[in-house]
């Protein structure tokens, strides 16, 4: 599995702007509507609140995973943003998001979603991967990095 599967360069926000869980959710998901207008915005955004509800997916040392199911999505979509300063995301260890995976996927494809989720767990985990990523100087170098994830 590669990431390059489910991301494209125009889904990666090398500097977020957002500053709260919420706002940073919008911006992902804005990315994902651009790039893929049969999105219902509202639909993701209202998933994925749920589901924060249900247990951060800020799983800690500055990574979230947000992610949730769509009816009416075709395939999986990622959605990539980095930020230099961190955001607040509830995280598990209680400290700044630097990096965020926004994981949106079918209601019929659980498998493959769940695979999906845990390879971007395996890539974060790798300490040297992950500062890369967030000393990556351009989206372009962003998408170096993952289209070879």
């Amino acid at each position: 599995m590669r990431l390059d599967e489910y991301l494209s360069k125009d889904l990666i926000i090398h500097e977020i702007s957002a500053s709260t869980k919420e706002e940073v959710l919008a911006e992902l998901v804005n990315a994902v509507c651009r790039a893929h207008p049969e999105v219902d915005g509202r639909a993701a955004l209202k998933v994925l609140h749920e589901r924060e509800q249900l247990g951060t997916t800020g799983i800690g040392d500055g990574i979230a995973i947000p992610h949730g199911k769509l009816s009416d999505l075709g395939r999986i979509v990622l959605s990539v943003g980095r930020s230099s300063a961190g955001f607040g995301f509830d995280s598990l260890d209680g400290k700044p998001v630097h990096i965020v995976f926004l994981v949106l996927a079918p209601e019929h494809v659980a498998g493959m979603h769940l695979r999906v989720l845990a390879h971007i767990s395996r890539l974060l985990k790798d300490v040297a991967f992950r500062r890369a990523l967030i000393e990556a100087p351009d989206a372009n170098a962003m998408w170096e990095l993952l289209s070879k994830a």
